[in-house]
């Protein structure tokens, strides 16, 4: 299958290496002739292109730009594309993006992997990011089922464990574990820096070890990202945001009082619920 990607980074570029890997003729396309460049040296497209034109005879196109650009890719997109072409794309929110750029083009397909790193670019792509990750489609009534089974074929081939729901629950889904982690994450590294005592907080930089490392990674990321996981899923976001407030003024409270005993119960009934988020992918889940 001829296959176009439109934006290089991380993840557009980790799709060109594995679906070439599986045969398939992957044009991308980028902003940069100097990201193409590079592209064409690491294997990750057969041609480079910085015109969306070049990949007017695709069958499948994943659109891998930042999230507030993703709309205005589908709209140009549609001005030149064959009718049969299917659209998808790798945005990690679904519900606002997939009622316009369907308006756009009846054969989107909402899409999100569920992949990544602390690096981006395409310097940081890699063979084999997706395998043994979810991938979650998010079809609405008006998508046609080819489309949203093409789209599915290639995410298996992947090595992916593909899930189907809404644009909606999905939003609210990873607004509790990817969206809210990262406005948490950030959380904490303010209030490092918050130290008043320029030695302590030298001492505590130079003591930071796993632990800080584990809960302060998604934090230190791209914020561009962040910014825009908020201002494409700020309702999601507040209520989840909300609910953390709430159970960690619990634990204020519990510490401020030495109510020792329930602070214990509530860290055992956290160690206890971790293995289901983390440990293990569920069987694939339809809505």
């Amino acid at each position: 299958m001829k296959i176009g990607i439109v934006g290089l980074g991380l993840i557009g570029g980790s799709l060109g290496l594995d679906l070439r890997q599986r045969g398939h003729t992957v044009i991308g396309v980028s902003r940069r002739a100097e990201t193409g460049d590079l592209a064409l040296r690491q294997g990750v497209a057969d041609k480079v292109a910085t015109s969306l034109e070049a990949i007017a005879t695709t069958q499948l196109i994943f659109v891998c730009t930042p999230i507030a650009a993703i709309v205005p890719t589908v709209q140009q997109l549609a001005t030149f594309l064959p009718t049969a072409t299917v659209i998808t794309d790798v945005g990690s929110v679904k519900a606002q993006l997939v009622t316009l750029a369907s308006h756009y083009w009846p054969n989107f397909v909402g899409g999100h992997p569920m992949a990544g790193k602390a690096e981006a670019g395409i310097e940081a792509a890699e063979v084999g990011l997706f395998n043994q990750r979810p991938y979650v489609l998010t079809p609405v009534e008006s998508t046609p089922h080819e489309a949203t089974e093409l789209v599915a074929e290639v995410a298996r081939s992947l090595g992916c464990a593909l899930y189907r729901c809404t644009p909606e629950s999905h939003d609210r889904a990873v607004a509790w574990i990817s969206h809210l982690p990262v406005m948490v994450s950030a959380a904490l590294i303010q209030a490092c820096l918050s130290e008043p005592e320029a030695s302590v907080q030298q001492l505590a930089q130079q003591l930071a070890s796993s632990g800080f490392r584990d809960t302060s990674r998604v934090g230190g990321g791209n914020p561009e990202l962040g910014l825009m996981m908020a201002q494409y899923n700020q309702a999601a976001l507040l209520k989840s945001l909300q609910a953390y407030r709430h159970h960690l003024d619990q634990m204020i409270d519990h510490i401020a009082t030495q109510n020792w005993t329930v602070l214990e119960q509530r860290l055992q009934q956290s160690q206890q619920a971790r293995p289901q988020f983390v440990d293990s992918l569920p069987e694939p889940f339809t809505e």
